[in-house]
């Protein structure tokens, strides 16, 4: 029998990566990230980008009929969605908030997270590398 099925989740400008502010997000692009966890996930995963909110929200939501665990990459949702904020609670699994960069460490506007509230755990800067990370964490919280 195969692991449940996790839904990795990008948001706005996230298919950019290698070629947007490379000194913060590296060169890894999102079809090599997509590989990465697609390489790190022992059962069905969906993976999906989108700059547009209300989509995210529509991807959140059917996530509620089919994924076992979320791991979400809000980008610029985290500090001002409360609409991604409020799908996320209508999701019933765990939760990873993930980070490309430390969010802390930079300016003041990335420190705050409205998406941490409802996350059951957060990963923030490991980089392209914490993707996978967090889908192998999410088979621990799935049990």
């Amino acid at each position: 029998m195969s692991a449940p099925a996790i839904h990795v989740l990008n948001g706005p400008n996230l298919n950019l990566l290698g070629q947007r502010e490379p000194h913060i997000y590296g060169a890894t692009t999102l079809a090599e990230v997509e590989h990465m966890c697609r390489a790190a996930a022992r059962g069905p995963l969906e993976f999906h980008q989108t700059n547009h909110e209300g989509a995210m929200i529509e991807r959140i939501h059917a996530a509620r009929e089919t994924a076992a665990g979320i791991v979400i990459n809000p980008a610029g949702w985290t500090f001002r969605s409360v609409a991604i904020l409020d799908a996320l609670k209508t999701f019933d699994g765990p939760i990873i908030e993930l980070h490309i960069s430390n969010i802390h460490a930079r300016d003041p506007i990335y420190h705050d997270s409205l998406i941490s509230a409802v996350a059951t755990a957060v990963i923030a800067g490991l980089g392209a590398a914490g993707y996978p990370v967090a889908v192998q964490a999410m088979y621990g919280l799935i049990g």
